[in-house]
């Protein structure tokens, strides 16, 4: 493809997310962006696989953020990173609780056994005259946790901090202590993997710093 200009501070990477997660994960691994959140339908479809699921959400997220972007400031940024991430269990996808019952309940699925976390992403780079997928990949973390208690799992679900992640928990948060191993990248469990992403944009073309 043709050569991508690098990701600087005066042309930053637009990240389709409102995640806060995954700010600071770019943050950290000082990858200049901006925000430019659209809107997707999240909700699985009947029987879909959770694969199948994050890559047809991610899919979505792009369209969205790509038509939300002015192309007066579209040729500013070299490329646009969206993701999706969602928890599999037992080949169900435990995406973010819809209240707090259902919170309590994946917890309770969740304990004494091994998960999945699977986040798709994708990077579009702009050329010529619009953005074009340059790569999209699945990152898959298993993540297992230790048998939680009633009352642990009680007051977890009643502090609320897994109220807006998938799988109704913050691996980076209280919910911490409820995990006795990863295998895989664990900020892959965050929101996004840090290393593939990396990896990714500076094979476009060298497109990040």
């Amino acid at each position: 493809m043709a050569r991508v200009p690098r990701v600087t501070e005066s042309r930053p990477l637009v990240l389709g997310s409102a995640s806060p997660r995954r700010r600071e994960i770019l943050e950290r691994v000082r990858v200049s962006h901006v925000v430019v959140a659209g809107d997707a339908d999240e909700r699985a479809l009947p029987g879909e696989a959770p694969l199948a699921y994050v890559e047809r959400v991610v899919a979505r997220k792009l369209d969205a953020v790509i038509a939300a972007l002015p192309l007066d400031l579209a040729a500013r940024h070299p490329a646009i990173l969206v993701a999706d991430t969602t928890v599999i269990l037992e080949g169900d996808i435990l995406g973010k609780p819809a209240d707090d019952a259902d919170a309590a309940r994946m917890l309770e699925r969740l304990s004494g056994k091994t998960h999945e976390v699977a986040t798709r992403f994708a990077i579009a780079c702009f050329v010529e005259d619009g953005y074009r997928v340059a790569h999209a990949e699945t990152v898959v973390t298993r993540v297992t946790f230790r048998e939680l208690s009633e009352e642990e799992k009680r007051a977890y679900v009643a502090g609320g901090e897994g109220r807006d992640k998938a799988g109704g928990y913050a691996v980076q948060g209280m919910a911490s202590g409820f995990v006795t191993r990863i295998e895989g990248s664990y900020t892959n469990v965050v929101g996004l993997p840090a290393a593939e992403v990396l990896v990714a944009l500076r094979g476009l073309s060298g497109i990040a710093t």
